[in-house]
């Protein structure tokens, strides 16, 4: 898997983690910052139902439990002082949206992954914790899921996977890897595992960084370094 393709582009995943970043830096209003950024990007490759949200008037959520709650809550799990804090803050950029318990469920194991993976948490902890708290089957592996995986946008059938690519890894760039491996929503479950990978190893290879950088737009690079900052 050739990761520093030079057709790369950002996706919905890495707009609408911008958002949620910006609204975390900010006023916290979760509704405002997504409808904005999605708007201003508005064909980066986004699900249906939020499409239809983020172009209509109201800012009621939709009852979703896609994975786009957990694929976008990066900042969330870094920007909170204490593991309750960061669980009640990623609820509330879920449910804006992904209302739905899954939606929530998905959001809140990842920030709490990216928590305790930054504050020196063992992966055999990390694992514990989830599946004491969201009932997520952990104790498969990448290798006997890979063969009868499919496309499944869902928290409940992507979440999980991108979980256990990260605890499976060795490294950054081998989470990516196991992740992609799986097929199906491939971004949007190496954004998660990614999202883990980068609080427990303790940043992103300067190599891969240098790359993504040169993908995104100024804006989105002005939330970055204000995100850094923090």
């Amino acid at each position: 898997i050739q990761l520093e393709n030079p057709e790369c582009r950002y996706t919905d995943d890495s707009v609408l983690t911008m958002a949620v970043a910006e609204a975390c830096l900010g006023d916290k209003n979760y509704a405002k910052a997504l409808k904005h950024w999605s708007r201003k990007y508005p064909r980066a490759g986004y699900g249906g139902m939020f499409l239809d949200w983020f172009l209509g008037a109201s800012n009621a959520p939709y009852n979703s439990y896609g994975n786009g709650s957990a694929m976008r809550v990066s900042s969330v799990g870094w920007l909170f002082k204490t593991l309750d804090e960061t669980l009640d803050e990623a609820k509330r950029s879920a449910e804006v949206t992904h209302n739905h318990p899954e939606g929530i469920k998905g959001a809140q194991s990842v920030a709490g992954a990216i928590f305790m993976g930054r504050t020196g948490k063992s992966k055999e902890e990390i694992r514990e914790w989830i599946k004491r708290l969201f009932g997520y089957d952990l104790d498969r592996c990448i290798q006997d899921i890979r063969p009868g995986y499919a496309f499944d946008a869902t928290c409940q059938g992507s979440v999980p996977e991108a979980i256990i690519a990260f605890l499976e890894s060795n490294g950054f760039e081998d989470a990516l890897r196991l992740a992609i491996s799986l097929g199906g929503d491939t971004d949007t479950i190496a954004c998660i595992t990614g999202s883990m990978a980068e609080a427990f190893y303790g940043g992103v290879p300067e190599s891969l960084w240098a790359f993504a950088k040169s993908k995104l737009d100024p804006d989105m690079l002005a939330v970055v370094e204000r995100f850094i900052n923090r």
